[in-house]
């Protein structure tokens, strides 16, 4: 099942895409269970991955760069900002008919 569409040309994602993602590029979690995240934002959809792990996938183009940039400064920001930060674990890749 999707998420519902908030975009017109927005991205198909579903748990099965999540699946295959993380099983081809994250074997290390491939067994572990998948679900859809209801989410407010627009940008991202969200997996949860396991008990403690989110996949977040880009919805729509302008929020690809989102990524790199994330990985980049959350890691540099965190010890400096007052509360926890959630770090970053891994990258993806485009694959399985997800561009």
């Amino acid at each position: 099942m999707s998420l519902r569409k908030m975009h017109i040309d927005e991205v198909d994602t579903s748990a099965s895409l999540v699946l295959r993602l993380v099983s081809t590029q994250f074997p290390q979690w491939a067994d572990l269970p998948i679900k859809s995240i209801d989410s407010s934002g627009t940008d991202n959809a969200l997996y949860g991955l396991g008990d403690d792990m989110v996949v977040r996938l880009p919805r729509i183009h302008w929020a690809v760069g989102q990524v790199e940039k994330e990985h980049q400064w959350l890691p540099q920001l965190a010890p400096h900002l007052p509360l926890a930060i959630p770090a970053p674990i891994a990258k993806g890749a485009p694959a399985e008919g997800y561009p």
